[in-house]
């Protein structure tokens, strides 16, 4: 191995929860007169939900409360998690190396929404650390993500392989000098809306 520790994006990379998670964002931003397209939510795949928010808003010229807002977006995604489905080939790699080298998740999203996810596929127990979007102040693409996974592990942050589904995420996992896997060469994730042609 080249690796001594494995840090894992949580949503679109060991879940396949993107799918959900876009119906909670379009049912979420129409009850305030948004509309938030499929293609633009996956550019911001990565981007906390409080700051997806509030560029949305301001993009509209609306004032909302941006917390109340995330609040309600969760809730909606909570209600459909039982819709998602483990990323199988990624899992695979998780669940090859659990108990023989130490595993993180590195998530944009909430301490707590990465939790019920985890739980959801069942694999909560396998990682040693969960870094989420409270635990730092800057976000990914900023590597402080990363960074803060590899500094829980107690392993060098170059020792480590990271898995990832965005851009936004890949250039975090590059940025704090971990090996990176774009795991969108082994999964494409379901689409609501059918692609542009």
């Amino acid at each position: 191995m080249d690796f001594k520790a494995l840090v894992f994006d949580c949503d679109g990379t060991l879940a396949d929860s993107m799918p959900v998670h876009y119906l909670a964002w379009r049912q979420t931003m129409s009850r305030h007169g948004i509309d938030f397209c499929e293609d633009r939510f996956y550019s911001m795949g990565g981007m906390p939900t409080t700051k997806i928010i509030a560029i949305l808003a301001d993009e509209a010229g609306l004032v909302l409360d941006i917390e109340q807002v995330a609040i309600e977006k969760e809730d909606a995604f909570h209600a459909n998690i039982d819709q998602m489905r483990p990323i199988e080939p990624v899992v695979a790699v998780a669940r090859e190396y659990r108990g023989r080298v130490p595993l993180a998740v590195a998530t944009g999203t909430m301490r707590s929404s990465a939790h019920q996810v985890l739980g959801q596929l069942g694999v909560l127990d396998w990682f040693d650390a969960l870094v989420s979007c409270e635990d730092v102040e800057n976000h990914k693409p900023a590597p402080d993500t990363y960074l803060e996974a590899a500094r829980r592990l107690g392993v060098s942050p170059e020792d480590c392989r990271a898995y990832e589904d965005t851009d936004i995420g890949l250039q975090a996992a590059r940025s704090a000098g971990m090996e990176v896997v774009d795991i969108r060469t082994v999964h494409t994730p379901r689409r609501i809306t059918p692609a542009p042609s």
